[in-house]
């Protein structure tokens, strides 16, 4: 890739990386609310392989593979480093891979209910009572049934039922189908991610939800605690953080970049020290 251009000559690139078989617009209006958070700044959500625009394509079974897609992508599109990293998830496991490999084209990362090894066991990774509702989804599910678990699994908020957002969701899977196969890939490249036994070289905050029914937010205590990385729990929130929270999680990261020092920190979070 090209040498990182100068921060000064270029607004700040934030990308976005979503989590297993979500793509770009799974985002919502998170974008747009960081977007307002942080003027200035340039809101990139690529697709990783297998996802969204990118359904067609076979995903990587390994997240070194999905970090040279983003970059082959961010290339493509003339879009210069060093880049800002926000990632939910599977893609926070990227953005750690990214940050370890290419520490000159990551400023920072904002790692949100992820998990890894050596930090998590995988009863914690993906909390164990999912495993027979998710088998069932894989084996026998529709993608209306499919769409339906991942909600009640990945939103606090939304768990009782949304309809128009679950109608959202499924037009996204008609539209654009995330295959049997691709999940399974994905899956695989998860579960076999090892992590960095160091922290990325460039400051990290790790965010999580309490009531996260898919993986268990202690997983993004022990990363941070690990790593010394800042670290911030909403009390209320579930897997999804920008779903539930969005407009706290951008003005969280505007205060951690100092952008909006006068405001309060919000009632529900744990700050620095994740305990």
């Amino acid at each position: 890739m090209k040498p990182p251009a100068s921060p000064s000559s270029v607004s700040p690139s934030w990308v976005l990386l979503r989590g297993l078989m979500r793509e770009q617009r799974h985002w919502g209006t998170f974008p747009a609310t960081l977007a307002g958070a942080l003027p200035g700044a340039r809101i990139i959500t690529p697709d990783l392989p297998g996802n969204g625009t990118r359904h067609q394509q076979d995903s990587a079974t390994r997240v070194a593979d999905m970090v040279e897609c983003c970059r082959q992508e961010l290339l493509a599109r003339g879009i210069p480093a060093p880049y800002h990293l926000l990632a939910l998830s599977l893609g926070g496991m990227v953005a750690v891979e990214w940050a370890h490999r290419y520490p000159r084209e990551v400023a920072r990362c904002v790692l949100l209910n992820t998990s890894m090894r050596p930090f998590n066991p995988f009863y914690q990774r993906l909390r164990w009572q999912n495993y027979p509702a998710l088998l069932r989804q894989l084996c026998f599910g529709d993608a209306r049934s499919q769409e339906a678990l991942i909600l009640r699994l990945t939103s606090r908020r939304h768990a009782a039922g949304n309809p128009a957002l679950l109608d959202n969701w499924l037009a996204f899977q008609q539209e654009f189908p995330v295959s049997r196969r691709n999940a399974l890939r994905q899956l695989l490249s998860a579960a076999r991610y090892r992590a960095p036994a160091s922290r990325p070289a460039m400051p990290v905050l790790v965010m999580a939800g309490a009531q996260d029914r898919l993986v268990d937010h202690r997983c993004s205590q022990h990363l941070a605690r690990a790593w010394q990385a800042d670290c911030l729990i909403h009390g209320e929130a579930g897997h999804d953080l920008p779903l539930d929270e969005g407009a706290w999680v951008a003005q969280s990261v505007a205060r951690w970049l100092g952008v909006a020092a006068a405001e309060q920190h919000p009632t529900n979070t744990v700050p620095s020290s994740c305990q």
